[in-house]
């Protein structure tokens, strides 16, 4: 009895924390009852109109070019509201596609970066610096994904 319910809580536990880190990420990770072919063929169709820098069928993973992308807001520094940097922005995809059992999983990672500075006046002052992914491109991606792996007959797990 004391096995089965700490079986349960370690479980639980690895789901919730799983969970957790995909959110952290802020990959969005879906599972489908597909084979991992077509999963994998799917989301290279996908990706195909977002500059494929790279990819790896055996490692499942499929990676973008950098692309100057644009700004998910204005952005002014000083307290007189310059341009300074100017409001540059680039983004790239990572989807990765992994094996299982009988169901193939599909995470989709945009990865955000802006130009400008951070005070000082070493090299490292102006260079481009990690901002939060846009949700908005993230859900193009995945919803076209859904639609394209829901045509082929796979179904979200």
């Amino acid at each position: 009895m004391c096995t089965m319910t700490t079986s349960r809580i370690a479980l639980i536990m690895l789901t919730l924390l799983s969970a957790g880190c995909a959110m952290l990420s802020g990959s969005r990770e879906q599972y489908f009852v597909c084979s991992y072919d077509t999963v994998w063929d799917v989301s290279i169709e996908t990706m195909k109109g977002h500059s494929i820098a790279t990819y790896d069928k055996e490692k499942g993973v499929i990676e973008t070019s950098w692309l100057d992308v644009p700004p998910t807001s204005e952005r002014s520094f000083g307290i007189f509201g310059r341009e300074g940097f100017g409001n540059k922005e680039r983004a790239r995809m990572t989807v990765s596609v992994k094996r299982m059992d009988d169901v193939a999983s599909v995470s989709v990672l945009e990865t955000r970066q802006r130009w400008h500075s951070r005070g000082g006046v070493t090299s490292q002052a102006v260079r481009w610096w990690p901002i939060d992914p846009s949700e908005e491109v993230t859900d193009e991606v995945v919803d076209l994904l859904n639609a394209r792996l829901k045509a082929k007959g796979c179904i979200p797990a």
